[in-house]
């Protein structure tokens, strides 16, 4: 089995023209598909059209949040859920071409345990074509992963992959580059990539801030995570030392200047202007140092626990043992009213 996992936020009117390739793709392929779609959310009736989905196809299985938790937490619900060996992952929004998942199900054949989906020519605004590919530029020089388009929703995974990658915040972007840290063997395909048809992207400017400090924290986590002193007690060797040699340096020129002549010094009270440079790195230094060591200490206490909230299940593959198909509550919440 295949379990297709399906983030959705506002997407009711592509919802059914997407379960339509889906299914098309599967019987001509004759391959055997689960859906999984995660309602983060959504406001425009895009549960109610799953719901409706789910009772015409038993292989159809909707998870509903609360309210907006993010990507990566409907990631990591319809992962939880998944039950095929392969996952796979698409946006809702039919930029991503189910056609390609074949292609993604043969490389995966060749013993890889990731396979991304790189959209080498994009149909996008250029607002968000651009900053992309500085990121994903960033990211590969940073992290050593060779693949172009980090961003792209459209990947393939073993499922053995999530018993070791949690995903929290806004790490779904990098699930390849944390499963290439642990060893897993990954790998990319270029693909088709189509045009928007409905509603506008969910995605703006301030994503970029937001991947950039993403992108620090699996620097760290996957450089870092587990022995923090390396890198900040490093740091602060080397800034002790400098500070060290700065105070010799202060000493022998006094002593020169008491017992030859008085030597000139600068006076760097006079400039006020280092003054403020100076405490800007100190405070900032002292902020990144709290900041990695906090997500540090938040990775690690996420572990085994989930970050949102579910209000109702839809399951009708059950029905086999249950005559009465039902919509079943998260298993640590209460039964909401259907």
């Amino acid at each position: 089995m295949i379990s297709i996992v399906i983030p959705t936020f506002n997407e009711a009117q592509s919802l059914r023209l997407l379960i339509g390739e889906l299914n098309t793709v599967a019987i001509e392929e004759a391959l055997d598909f689960e859906f999984i779609f995660v309602d983060d959310g959504s406001s425009d009736g895009t549960w109610d059209i799953i719901a409706q989905l789910a009772a015409e196809d038993h292989r159809i299985r909707g998870i509903r949040f609360r309210k907006n938790f993010g990507k990566a937490a409907a990631l990591d619900a319809g992962f939880g859920a998944a039950r095929g060996e392969f996952v796979v992952t698409l946006d809702a929004d039919l930029q991503d071409d189910p056609r390609e998942i074949p292609r993604f199900l043969e490389k995966m054949g060749q013993g890889l345990d990731v396979v991304s989906g790189w959209k080498k020519i994009r149909h996008d605004p250029w607002d968000k074509v651009i900053p992309s590919r500085i990121f994903n530029w960033l990211t590969r020089f940073t992290t050593g992963t060779k693949l172009h388009d980090i961003n792209c929703g459209l990947k393939c995974y073993r499922t053995e992959v999530f018993k070791e990658v949690h995903l929290y915040g806004g790490m779904h972007r990098f699930v390849p580059v944390l499963a290439a840290a642990r060893g897993f063997r990954i790998d990319e395909i270029v693909i088709s990539h189509r045009p928007r048809r409905y509603g506008k992207t969910k995605y703006g400017s301030k994503r970029i801030l937001k991947g950039l400090l993403d992108l620090i924290t699996v620097l760290f986590l996957t450089g870092y995570g587990h022995r923090p002193q390396h890198l900040l007690g490093g740091i602060g060797l080397v800034s002790f030392l400098l500070g060290g040699l700065g105070m010799i340096c202060l000493a022998i020129q006094w002593g020169i200047s008491r017992l030859f002549v008085e030597i000139p010094v600068f006076h760097i009270s006079q400039t006020a202007l280092l003054y403020y440079a100076l405490g800007g790195l100190l405070v900032g230094g002292q902020l990144l140092s709290l900041g990695l060591i906090a997500e540090m200490l938040a990775a690690e206490a996420s572990r085994g626990s989930v970050n949102y909230s579910i209000s109702e299940r839809i399951d009708f593959s059950r029905e086999a043992e249950d005559s009465t198909p039902a919509r079943l509550p998260a298993a640590n919440e209460e039964s909401d009213k259907v």
